[in-house]
Order: C-alpha cells, then sequence, then structure tokens
C-alpha cells in the first residue's frame, strides 16, 4: 500500500467536505439575507427551493474544479518541500477559492444580465419570491448551462497558478 497516497487521499476527502460544506453554508445565507430574506426551503415556497438548488449545484461545480488543484499544491508540498510551504499552501488556497468565487459572482451576474435581455419586464427575484416555478426553472437552468460551459475555463486558469517546481530541459 502507497501510504503517502492514501494519507493524501484522506486529506483531500477531508479538505473537500470540509470546505464544501462552509462554502455552500456561507452562500447560502449570503444569497438569503441579501435576496430572499423571508424565503425558506420549508416547501413553502418550491420556486425559490428550485433557485437555492441549481444555486448549490453551480457551488458545487465550481468546487470541484478548484479543490483537486488545490490538492495538487499540497501534492507538490510533500513531494518537493523546498517548493512551498505551509503558510504558501494556505495562501494559494485562498487563492484559488477567491477566484471561484469571484467566477461565482460574475455567473449569477451573467445569468440575471441574460435573463433580463431574454424577458423584458419580469424581476426574476420577485418573480421567485411569488413563487414563480417557471421562471426560477428557466433561471436555474441558464445558471446551471453557464457554469457547465465555464467549468473547464476555471480548471485550467487555477491549475496555471499551481506553483509547480522549475525542471530544466536537457535536449
Amino acid at each position: 500500500m502507497n501510504t503517502s497516497l492514501f494519507v493524501l487521499a484522506l486529506l483531500e476527502i477531508v479538505l473537500s467536505l470540509v470546505v464544501s460544506v462552509i462554502i455552500i453554508f456561507v452562500s447560502y445565507k449570503i444569497m438569503k439575507r441579501l435576496f430572499f430574506a423571508s424565503e425558506d426551503v420549508k416547501g413553502h415556497n418550491m420556486a425559490f427551493s428550485i433557485f437555492t438548488s441549481g444555486v448549490v449545484l453551480s457551488i458545487g461545480i465550481i468546487l470541484s474544479e478548484i479543490l483537486p488543484t488545490i490538492t495538487n499544491v499540497i501534492r507538490v508540498a510533500t513531494t518537493q518541500p523546498e517548493a512551498v510551504d505551509s503558510f504558501q499552501i494556505v495562501q494559494y488556497s485562498l487563492l484559488y477559492l477567491g477566484i471561484g468565487f469571484l467566477i461565482s459572482i460574475l455567473i449569477n451576474a451573467s445569468v440575471f444580465l441574460l435573463f433580463s435581455i431574454l424577458t423584458r419586464g419580469i424581476n426574476e427575484f420577485k418573480a421567485i419570491q411569488q413563487n414563480n416555478v417557471a421562471v426560477a426553472i428557466l433561471v436555474t437552468a441558464i445558471l446551471i448551462s453557464i457554469t457547465l460551459i465555464i467549468k473547464d475555463g476555471i480548471s485550467l486558469l487555477i491549475s496555471s497558478l499551481v506553483p509547480y517546481p522549475e525542471v530544466s530541459n536537457f535536449l
């Protein structure tokens, strides 16, 4: 058994679980406080539940592109101890999560802009607050579609920032 790989896998699982739970919790609280203070997911407003599910799925897709890169930084640190120290691992992790947060905001803003352009005269926030399920499904579908389209770009951007050690070219 490869002990270092096993430990790295356990670390990735724990890190992914903890970071995902924290980010989804914070995102839900921010969204609820800013846009839907009076709504809940108890079933009274199905549109809010659908929209919230789409936001959580979008965040999960973005995190699934970021968290493996954080693990790569940890892997570089364990295999090349002089390349990255613990403080730098935290710095890179926060940088990657910050980029993911900014991209999430960009995706959400573009979804609402696109929805506003497509449906003149409909305020999506008010429609969702008034339990308009059709609007919630359409906004959620646009959100997930844009997230799926942009996820590979997020992965490439984040991967380009990994501090891999320099390799000399002998040829």
